[in-house]
């Protein structure tokens, strides 16, 4: 089992169950510390190889994800690992579509699909989830 993220770690989201992950944008450095063993890239575009498993969820900017199934399937396995690796989801910014993603995580995690974005928008970023349609998303998201 490999050692979890610091809950101290910048961009880390405790979720109820205990389980640490960490979001952010790609348009940033990398921050110091650990790497992730998995991410998740929420982009449009294909996103440049990492040296840790990853996998892409195609996501226009602003919008949901191109496939809904794959998004279910994609996010239930980063929350399932995230119970003993290093999980990471990162979009460009780090905030719209890598927080509704958080937020979905949440909802899996155990939060209500109608208050997981007020969790997001506290423990993680107070800008996180950008538009009606994400919040529409997640509120959907367990259905």
């Amino acid at each position: 089992m490999t050692e979890t993220w610091k809950p101290t770690d910048p961009g880390v989201l405790r979720l109820p169950s205990g389980r640490l992950v960490r979001g952010r944008g790609l348009r940033r450095p990398l921050p110091a510390g650990p790497v992730p063993t998995y991410a998740v890239h929420l982009l449009g575009k294909q996103p440049p190889e990492v040296p840790w498993d990853a996998q892409w969820l195609r996501w226009p900017d602003f919008r949901l994800p191109s496939s809904l199934t794959d998004a279910q399937r994609i996010l239930r396995e980063a929350w399932a690992r995230a119970d003993g690796e290093r999980v990471e989801l990162a979009c460009g910014g780090g905030r719209g579509r890598t927080g509704t993603a958080l937020a979905c995580l949440a909802v899996l995690d155990g939060v209500p699909a109608g208050e997981a974005v007020d969790f997001v928008r506290r423990h993680y970023d107070r800008h996180a989830v950008e538009t009606p349609w994400q919040r529409r998303y997640v509120l959907r998201f367990a259905d």
